[in-house]
């Protein structure tokens, strides 16, 4: 875990434009081999609770889930983590609104778009009274009453008003990309996080590289 938290720094320091040698020697000692470039921590928090809840380590399959954040850095740690930097495969996960950043620098089918953001998605899959049964059982069910009857909210939907609410706080939104995430059935993940999450899995078909063919036996 401390190797893996250095490395993060490490990614960190050279995509600011320090130094790539601690980054580099401490992939190969993790056996890093790919990587998914995320907007913030609460992407990350919510790919990892996926990932643990579908019974993967996505670190022990030598997967990087990196916060940049914001997807305006996205060249930044393309230039470290793909070609010129530790040739890892890359991929994304982003906003619609944030999809012009990633596509300059990511091929399209390794590019994953949620239509508003993550948070979106998630309560959308899990249902307005769904959400607000998890924020209750959080022991919030004071501060959203109270976020709810704030002017500004009056001309949300309700949907609108809850992605406010956990948007309010970065503490609050790494927590509730966590547990969101946890409280889905596998059969209601958004489609965007599914995708991604069998990406890792399996290489799409033109990151396959072909068998070797055998010569043909001399007669």
């Amino acid at each position: 875990m401390a190797d893996t938290r250095t490395f993060h720094e490490a990614i960190d320091v050279w995509a600011a434009g320090g130094p790539g040698d601690p980054a580099r020697e401490l992939a190969a000692r993790l056996g890093v081999r790919a990587a998914v470039l995320l907007e913030g921590r609460s992407d990350v928090a919510a790919l990892d609770a996926l990932a643990a809840g579908r019974g993967r380590d996505l670190a022990a399959e030598g997967i990087c889930a990196v916060s940049m954040g914001g997807a305006t850095n996205v060249g930044h740690y393309t230039r470290v983590l793909g070609p010129e930097g530790l040739g890892l495969r890359l991929t994304g996960l982003c906003d619609e609104r944030e999809r012009p950043h990633y596509a300059r620098c990511l091929d399209e089918r390794d590019l994953f778009v949620c239509v508003a953001d993550l948070e979106d998605e998630l309560i959308r899959a899990l249902g307005v009274a769904r959400v607000r049964e998890l924020a209750e059982r959080e022991g919030e069910s004071r501060a959203l009453r109270t976020f709810l009857n704030q002017p500004a909210q009056r001309d949300r939907t309700p949907r609108q008003q809850l992605r406010r609410f956990i948007g309010t706080k970065a503490g609050r939104k790494i927590h509730y990309g966590r547990a969101l995430v946890e409280a889905l059935p596998p059969a209601e993940t958004p489609a965007p996080l599914a995708a991604l999450l069998a990406a890792l899995r399996h290489p799409p078909p033109h990151l396959r590289r072909p068998r070797p063919t055998r010569p043909p036996a001399l007669s």
